[in-house]
Parts: C-alpha cells; structure tokens; sequence
C-alpha cells in the first residue's frame, strides 16, 4: 500500500494534526468543509502578527518592499504550487473574481459563435458566460449531464455537444463539482475539446490542494483558483493561470494599464490588495509541503468519504449522488434521503437532532445533502455521521 494512503488509515497522525487547529468546543461537528478551509492555528498567529505589521508600517512598508520585492516573492510561490512559471500566474481576490475575468477578456469569439455551459458549473461562472454572450452576440450552449454520471458518458456528451454545435469556441469546465463533488475527466475532455478547437477556462477551485494534478498534462491554458479551500490559506485570496503562449487571447482587464500588456497582472483588476493575507502566505504553503500537499491531503479526505459511503451505499432510503469510480469522486460527496422530499428538512434534522452541519445544494435531477469531511475530521467523527444517515434513513 503507498505511503499517502497507510498515512490516511492513520488515526493517531491525525489527531495529533487536529490538535493544530482551534474548533469550537460547543459548535456542531462541520460536515461542510468545501465552503472554506480552517487556517492552522500558527497560520492564524502568523496572520495576526502581519495585520499588526502593515497597520504600523503602513504604506511605507508597501511601497518600498512590498510592490518592489517581496509582493513578487509570494507570487512565484504561487506558481510553484501549480508547478507553473510565476508569467503565468496573477492574484485576485477568489477564484471567482479569476473566472470572470478571463470569461469576460476572452477575445476569440465574433457574432455567431457558441459558448458552453452545464448545470455542473458554478453559478458565477454560469452568469458570467451568459453575460459574455450577450456582450458579444454570441450563442450559449447549456448541457444537462446524465444521472447517474459515469466517465464515458461525461466525455461523450461533450464529444456529442462538439459536433452538435460546429460553432463552439469557448466552454467552462468545472474540475469538482461544487453540488456533488463529481470529479469531472479534465483531460479526456480537453483531448476532446482540442480535436474541436474548443477553449477550456478550469475552474480549479475545489481540486486544488486536494487533487495532484498537472495544467499542462491535463491540456488546460485558463484555470482560476483560491487558496482558502484545501491549501489552508485566509479568505480572500486566489489566482488566475494563463498559459504564456495564449497571452494574447485574454484582454487586459478594462484597459489596466498599471502593468504592460505583456505582463499577466495587467489581466485582473488591478487594487490594493489584502496584503496581511498574501505576507501569511509563504507558511501555509510550508505547511501544506510539510504534511505532503495533495498526495497526503487527498488520500485522508477519499478514506473518510468512503467510510460513510460504503456504509450508507446500500441502505434502503439513502441515495448516494456521486459515483464510486476513483476517477469521479474526492473528498466531497452528495446523498439524499429518498423517502423525504425536502433534503432541506433533513438537513436541520442531522444538525438539530445528531449535531453534524451539512449543507443542502441544489441539482438538476433535485436536492442534496453535500457531505465535505474536512482535514481534522476522524474516522470517529464518520462513524457518528454513518449512524446519523441510517437511523433518518428508517423514518
């Protein structure tokens, strides 16, 4: 068995990593995870110590060390983790504020083009495209994915909506679903989508820091992210990729001219940063290096999720939403008890009635309870929620 996954069986590890964190001792057990990470409690201090240190240096600080020099350090620290060329990477506030920005300064469509769009996209992402399109009078393309979803049939049906609709230039591909924590196939998509020249802008928001992936291996050129999620980083921060050679194909934000046209920054909005937030930066990243970053993070939250699903998989009442091929699914996974058709009445009741927080999202085919376990949550903490789902699942 690989070292990442015995560290994941691992129970005494992972207690002594919960004991790195502070949790509120008369709050619920947080089975919703996939909101935002917890910062470790050095990453809190650390972040403390910097609010305290811009508040006393102020701009003297910012501009005579910040914009020349370290603001620049953190950034190619940024792209290290991605494994990519700091040229390709500028900050933004949320993978989110990345997205549209690439989504609306996308240069390659004309009157009469397609977008793409699935009801697995985010809604931002969802709003921008249709935005875009009307901007440019262009057409949107929306997909309904199949249910239950397999990885043919995913790759099919965009290889189906390619040939459907010869004038596609452009479709948002979410990497993990936000509703159920489907894993979509990015590569054999992006393989797909090349044959067509079809551009791909990644909303990489939920893989990254708990799937090791590669952007240039997967065929992705445009992918925003954040760094609140799974890395471990304070809210309010995130980044947009672009591949060096595609440049071109985004316009600079609104005309920004503080950087050259040259220059990737000038892509993003350009502001006064949450610079406390970025100057915490350089220990998160050392301490999710330290513990193993996605290959150790991943394995710990696909065997919690196994746990419980395993468990619930074929009770009578449960409905478990996302599927089990190792290629589709990750730490965050979505159920429903079917014999209850508000999810959301259920929901209250795992909180009200067992104490565990879940939160309901709604999907094309209806409701569901998303269950994100998180990185200081144990296999007891699993077996607690495993006994919860099957005694609701007997009323």
């Amino acid at each position: 068995m690989p070292e990442n996954t015995l560290r994941a069986h691992d129970e005494a590890f992972w207690q002594t990593f919960v004991g790195r964190y502070d949790v509120d001792p008369k709050g619920p057990l947080n089975l919703e995870n996939g909101y935002f990470g917890r910062m470790s409690r050095t990453v809190v201090e650390e972040y403390q110590r910097n609010i305290e240190f811009i508040n006393r240096g102020n701009s003297v600080y910012v501009r005579q060390q910040f914009d020349r020099e370290h603001g620049e350090a953190i950034r190619r620290q940024v792209a290290q983790l991605i494994h990519a060329s700091p040229d390709s990477v500028a900050m933004a506030t949320s993978a989110v504020d990345a997205l549209q920005a690439l989504i609306r300064n996308y240069n390659g469509l004309k009157p009469g083009d397609q977008v793409l769009i699935c009801d697995l996209e985010y809604e931002s992402v969802k709003s921008a495209m249709r935005w875009l399109a009307r901007r440019r009078g262009v057409e949107v393309i929306e997909l309904v994915h199949q249910h239950p979803a397999s990885f043919d049939n995913l790759v099919s049906t965009y290889r189906e909506a390619f040939i459907r609709y010869p004038r596609l230039k452009l479709m948002a591909l979410t990497y993990v679903n936000h509703l159920t924590g489907l894993v979509m196939p990015v590569r054999a998509i992006a393989e797909t989508a090349r044959e067509f020249d079809v551009d791909i802008i990644l909303d990489g928001a939920h893989a990254l820091g708990q799937i090791h992936f590669d952007l240039k291996k997967l065929g992705i050129e445009f992918a925003g992210f954040n760094l609140q999620k799974w890395i471990g980083g304070p809210l309010a921060l995130g980044f947009m990729y672009i591949a060096p050679h595609r440049l071109a194909d985004i316009d600079p934000d609104m005309d920004e001219g503080h950087y050259p046209a040259t220059d990737i920054r000038s892509r993003t909005p350009h502001s006064t940063p949450n610079i406390p937030a970025l100057l915490t930066l350089p220990l998160v990243f050392e301490e999710h290096r330290a513990l193993g970053g996605a290959l150790a993070k991943g394995p710990r939250l696909n065997y919690l999720r196994d746990m419980w699903v395993s468990a619930v998989r074929d009770v009578p009442g449960i409905e478990v939403m996302t599927p089990d091929d190792p290629r589709l699914y990750c730490g965050i996974t979505a159920m429903r008890f079917t014999n209850h058709a508000d999810q959301q009445a259920m929901a209250d009741r795992l909180l009200n009635e067992y104490g565990i927080f879940t939160v309901v999202r709604q999907t094309s085919v209806g409701p569901c309870i998303r269950i994100t376990p998180g990185l200081i949550t144990l296999a007891s903490d699993i077996k607690r929620l495993t006994q919860a789902l099957i005694d609701l699942s007997r009323t």
